[in-house]
């Protein structure tokens, strides 16, 4: 006890010495150290969707529609479950390392393979029948078989998330995030190098560039996976464990939680463009709103890179006892992600009227992507915040109580209301997006009430608990033998 209260001295006397200026340039540096490498590696990783779309959209405005129904459809539906699911590793691997508690981050990750491995078998049927899925949820008969057909090819991609969403976390808690970003970069390089070779030299047409995401995700996936076993990890990795089919029934609630949590916010605005296809001049209406969403997802990558650097910063803190670092982490990356998003919203009132020529040449859904650009700009502002919560949420270890704020911003306030004034009020796609945009808005004040009335030292006591929980009592005993 008393070592404990000479390290909180210690660390008093050490913000008092440096000042607020030297404790934000402090962990302004432990932020971007893994919110660096976090960008360059999802900005490579969603590139990857980003360039496929922009070659089905030359290939003809039928073919980007069936690419983009089913990147955002029955992907992005698969994707945010199991991206969700995997986040649980965000918050055991990220306590454990700061507890140093190395050993138990190898099992967990095993673990989150078992668990996103079996989930992926129980959604394969999503691209087995993604024809009669879409023609049931409204969707025309050949925008329904084309998507269908593109949906079977990609199920490879589908199996390398379960693979490789672990990996991620599991890296990325322990700090090795330049090497995540190191191969993102290679495997886009093979992307463009295999899409371009697919689609103009082999003229697979829309077949092909579904095909080569499924190429690029597996040699990422392997990449990673050939890292952490050739010894770059020895006090995370120490082989496959018997451990990892232990506890598989606590791991699945918090999986589910954590999936529940984040797929809630990936569907979002899927079903946005799920409610547009059933508009009146509905392709037009799909192929812009796609390009606007294509716009916002790789823009979201920043976000998206201050949620894990967020959730993996606030993690670390608690794992170690430090509940006012963890608010502190919290403080600043809130403060660098506004003005980053101040930035882009900027950039896309400058630009409206031309980012859309990336995507299409086609001149009506150019003018309604015009239209729609102050929608996206202002999703945009609105998402320099919200992830960056949500990730404070996935350290704190909050993701059962977010599900349910999600569930009720987003699907029983947004989604209504959006409803009401695409519909009832004839808004059209324009109405739909705004009231959804009130239901991120709603989640957001919510979150950050919740966040700005926490008890940080309180949480650090919670965290501790839920280390020694989770602990494998076998590594345990192995791990203290080691020690003396």
């Amino acid at each position: 006890m008393g070592s404990e209260e000479g390290c909180k001295v210690a660390l008093l006397e050490h913000e008092a010495r440096v000042g607020l200026g030297g404790r934000v340039w402090g962990e302004s540096k432990k932020l971007w150290h893994i919110v660096g490498p976090a960008i360059l590696s999802r900005v490579a990783s969603y590139s990857m969707l980003v360039i496929t779309q922009a070659f089905a959209g030359h290939l003809g405005d039928l073919e980007l529609a069936a690419i983009s129904i089913a990147n955002n459809i029955i992907i992005g539906f698969c994707f945010g479950l199991l991206l969700g699911m995997a986040s649980a590793l965000e918050t055991l691997c990220g306590q454990a390392y700061g507890a140093k508690k190395y050993h138990m981050l190898g099992v967990y990750m095993q673990r989150s393979w078992v668990v996103l491995f079996l989930c992926c078998v129980l959604l394969l049927p999503m691209y087995v029948f993604a024809t009669p899925v879409l023609r049931a949820l409204g969707q025309t008969e050949e925008l329904a078989q084309l998507a269908g057909t593109v949906s079977i090819w990609m199920i490879p991609l589908h199996f390398s998330f379960a693979f490789q969403f672990p990996l991620m976390r599991f890296l990325q808690s322990q700090l090795k995030t330049g090497v995540i970003a190191c191969l993102s970069l290679l495997a886009l390089l093979v992307h463009v190098f295999v899409t371009w070779l697919f689609v103009y030299k082999l003229q697979f047409g829309v077949i092909g560039t579904a095909a080569t995401v499924n190429i690029s995700w597996w040699v990422l996936a392997f990449g990673h996976f050939a890292y952490t076993v050739c010894g770059a990890c020895p006090r995370t990795w120490t082989g496959f464990s018997t451990d990892a089919f232990s506890g598989l029934w606590d791991f699945l609630k918090l999986s589910a939680a954590a999936g529940l949590m984040l797929c809630l916010e990936n569907w979002y605005y899927r079903v946005l463009i799920l409610m547009t296809g059933n508009l009146h001049n509905a392709k037009i209406a799909v192929d812009a709103l796609s390009i606007c969403m294509t716009i916002n997802g790789w823009e979201m990558m920043i976000p998206l890179a201050f949620f894990a650097a967020t959730g993996v910063r606030v993690a670390n803190e608690l794992g170690a006892g430090n509940g006012k670092g963890a608010k502190f982490a919290t403080k600043v990356s809130v403060g660098t992600s506004v003005v980053i998003g101040l930035f882009f919203w900027m950039l896309i009132m400058l630009f409206h009227t031309q980012f859309g020529y990336i995507f299409s040449s086609s001149k009506p859904v150019l003018d309604q992507v015009t239209n729609l650009s102050l929608l996206l700009a202002f999703t945009i502002l609105l998402n320099s915040v919200q992830p960056v919560l949500s990730g404070v949420a996935v350290g704190s270890g909050w993701q059962s109580y977010v599900a349910y704020i999600n569930l009720g911003c987003y699907y029983l306030i947004g989604v209504p209301l959006g409803v009401v004034m695409g519909w009832v009020f004839h808004l059209g796609v324009m109405g739909i997006w705004a009231g959804m945009i009130f239901g991120t808005a709603t989640q957001t004040l919510i979150l950050a009430l919740i966040t700005i009335r926490c008890d940080w030292d309180r949480e650090a006591e919670k965290a501790s608990l839920h280390v020694n929980k989770w602990s494998s009592p076998k590594h345990e005993h192995e791990h203290k033998k080691e020690e003396y």
